[in-house]
């Protein structure tokens, strides 16, 4: 087993930040052929999931999280806390953590449009992430 952290500065709610050549290097790394490789972001604000890496579709992955927890509507946690992000504890419990991508012949097997992202979508303007990657084989 490998494991890695690696840091990622974010700059605000909606960005989305393309993982895969350092999911990749923590596989090349590894020297594992044949496996798993799991991402997991720590944080409830956070999620990480694939998408074709294409301005259209990140635009209506953003829409869609949006209409799914819109920033207009009352949140008790906004309501007991103050901070103003339950829409993005929301969004990131939809989306979720972490993902597991198979490793084959020592490549991450994604589709050839496929990319590991992190959403970031917290309501702060900037954040320092710690993504924890696991490589077993």
């Amino acid at each position: 087993m490998f494991q890695t952290t690696i840091q990622v500065e974010t700059h605000g709610e909606g960005e989305i930040v393309n993982l895969t050549p350092r999911v990749q290097q923590a596989v090349d790394e590894s020297g594992v052929r044949e496996g798993l490789a799991n991402v997991f972001v720590a944080g409830s604000t956070a999620a990480v999931t694939t998408i074709e890496y294409e301005p259209g579709v990140l635009s209506d992955l953003r829409r869609a999280l949006s209409v799914i927890a819109p920033a207009d509507i009352p949140y008790a946690h906004d309501a007991a806390w103050g901070d103003g992000n339950g829409r993005s504890h929301v969004r990131a419990a939809i989306v979720g953590p972490s993902l597991s991508v198979p490793v084959i012949g020592g490549r991450l097997a994604c589709g050839t449009w496929q990319q590991i992202v992190l959403l970031e979508l917290d309501v702060r303007q900037s954040r320092k992430r710690s993504v924890y990657i696991t490589v077993q084989g």
